[in-house]
C-alpha cells in the first residue's frame, strides 16, 4: 500500500461524514498523515436570487454550519492525537473537492449511496469527485441511520 502524507477529509456536518472522517482520521493516525477537514459553503442554490435578507440569513446559518462540521473533525482529531488543518470554501462542493484534489495524497469522504432516480436528479459529489479528482478517493458508504 502506498503511502498517504496528506488527505482530505470533506465534510459536509451531516451524520452520513462521520463514518468517512472516523475512517480517514485512524488512516492518518497509522500513516502519520497530515489531515485537512474540508467544508464547503454550496452556493450554487443562491447563484440566481437577489441577495435580500433572506439570502443572507441562509448564507450565515450555511457558515456555522460549516465552522461546526469543521470543529467536529478537529475534536475527533484531537482525541487520537491528530492536529486537523482546516479548509473553508465557497462554491459547488464537487467542484472545490476536486480542484483541492492536485495539493492530497487521498480524499476520504461520505456517501449515502443513493441509487437510481435519487442519484440521477440529486446527482452525487461523491461520483463527481471520484470521476475528476487528482488524487485517490476513498468513499466511505454511511446506512441510513449515518453510521
Amino acid at each position: 500500500m502506498s503511502s498517504f502524507k496528506k488527505i482530505l477529509i470533506p465534510t459536509d456536518g451531516s451524520e452520513y461524514t462521520k463514518a468517512a472522517i472516523a475512517k480517514g482520521l485512524a488512516l492518518a493516525k497509522q500513516m502519520e498523515a497530515e489531515v485537512t477537514a474540508m467544508y464547503v459553503v454550496d452556493q450554487t442554490s443562491f447563484i440566481n436570487f437577489p441577495m435580500d435578507s433572506t439570502i443572507v440569513s441562509v448564507y450565515t446559518l450555511l457558515e456555522k454550519e460549516g465552522k461546526d462540521a469543521i470543529d467536529f473533525v478537529i475534536k475527533e482529531g484531537e482525541k487520537q492525537g491528530i492536529k486537523v488543518k482546516t479548509l473553508i470554501e465557497e462554491g459547488s462542493p464537487s467542484r472545490k473537492i476536486i480542484d483541492a484534489s492536485k495539493n492530497y495524497d487521498l480524499i476520504v469522504m461520505g456517501t449515502l449511496g443513493r441509487t437510481g432516480v435519487s442519484k440521477i436528479l440529486l446527482g452525487s459529489v461523491a461520483e463527481k469527485v471520484i470521476r475528476l479528482a487528482q488524487c485517490p478517493v476513498m468513499v466511505i458508504k454511511a446506512d441510513s441511520e449515518g453510521n
